[in-house]
């Protein structure tokens, strides 16, 4: 680990005056939890000048259930959000997606909008400057080449939040505040499939509030994850799914994945099994269209074809079990 930088540190009151002190001068960063935002300045991957720090801010924090669904502040911890009756009751697959982050003490510190905000990973991104200087650092911080796929000029860091697609099954929404004011947009548009730029974040924005919607509480839902060990580590891979059936039919289906792409997303090409009935060759299409559209790189230690292979199975078997508990 490197020494911290000198920096300054702000304590704003409001969601206004955080943006307003983002915006002053370059190399300002917005903080809450810091489980990773601080990790990266210690290894001299982020070098802030001041960081804003968002605890103070009423706003951001507390979870309001009300007519149109169940509001989030992204200041929340995540072990709030994974304890929530009303979330664990309503949208189950975003608290077991909290509560599968990391272990219980950065669940404690880390919150909602950094989970859904968290940079993308790589094995030659993560890790010391000494390490990354002596790999003449990567395309994504320094350098001029991606050791992932050196023959080409993107960059195929992976996002590994556990949070966002459970949340995406759950068709949610958030509230983003920056100098030219507040605008909502649905949680798929906050992201873009590119491993150095994967944020669609304008210059200065915060991620107010995730917004869980009313037309999608109650739905089955559920999160899986893969990773080397039972804890603290980033998912290898990682599935959320949301299923209603009528009677042995599918009624409805969604699926999103994490971890084997540089952006979280929805899983296409299953409107085939809507109104089917759910049995063995209806899963084994399921597995296969996930499988196809994960597209893991040499980012983590595990080869890329068992983390595919992985997502698939676990997307087959969260549906069949989704599905037996709508039967």
């Amino acid at each position: 680990m490197e020494l911290m930088p000198a920096m300054t540190l702000e304590r704003p009151g409001t969601i206004e005056d955080a943006v307003r002190l983002r915006s002053r001068g370059e190399g300002a960063k917005y903080l809450a939890g810091g489980t990773d935002m601080v990790v990266n300045i210690r290894r001299g991957i982020e070098r802030p000048t001041a960081l804003v720090d968002l605890t103070g801010i009423a706003e951001l924090n507390g979870i309001a259930a009300g007519p149109e669904g169940i509001d989030i502040g992204a200041a929340v911890a995540l072990s709030e959000v994974a304890a929530h009756e009303a979330v664990r009751r309503d949208y189950r697959a975003v608290a077991e997606a909290a509560a599968e982050v990391a272990g219980p003490t950065h669940r404690n510190y880390g919150t909602v909008g950094g989970n859904l905000c968290l940079d993308t990973r790589c094995l030659f991104y993560n890790q010391s400057e000494w390490w990354r200087k002596s790999n003449d650092y990567c395309l994504k911080h320094r350098g001029e080449v991606c050791h992932v796929a050196p023959g080409g000029k993107r960059c195929f860091a992976a996002f590994s939040g556990d949070l966002a697609p459970a949340a995406l099954v759950h068709g949610a929404e958030v509230t983003l505040a920056g100098p030219d004011g507040r605008r909502r947009v649905t949680l798929d548009a906050l992201y873009r499939n590119d491993g150095m730029d994967h944020l669609t974040l304008e210059e200065g924005e915060l991620l107010v509030a995730l917004h869980l919607p009313e037309r999608t509480a109650g739905i089955p839902s559920g999160y899986r994850k893969s990773r080397i060990r039972g804890s603290i580590d980033f998912p290898l891979a990682g599935v959320a799914a949301a299923l209603a059936m009528e009677g042995d039919r599918v009624a409805s289906l969604d699926i999103a994945l994490t971890a084997v792409n540089p952006y979280p997303h929805r899983v296409t090409k299953i409107d085939g099994l809507v109104g089917a009935p759910l049995g063995g060759d209806a899963l084994d299409d399921l597995r296969d269209a996930v499988r196809t559209q994960a597209k893991p790189m040499r980012t983590t230690t595990v080869q890329p074809w068992y983390r595919r292979r992985v997502v698939g199975a676990m997307a087959r078997r969260l549906v069949a079990e989704l599905a037996g508990e709508g039967s």
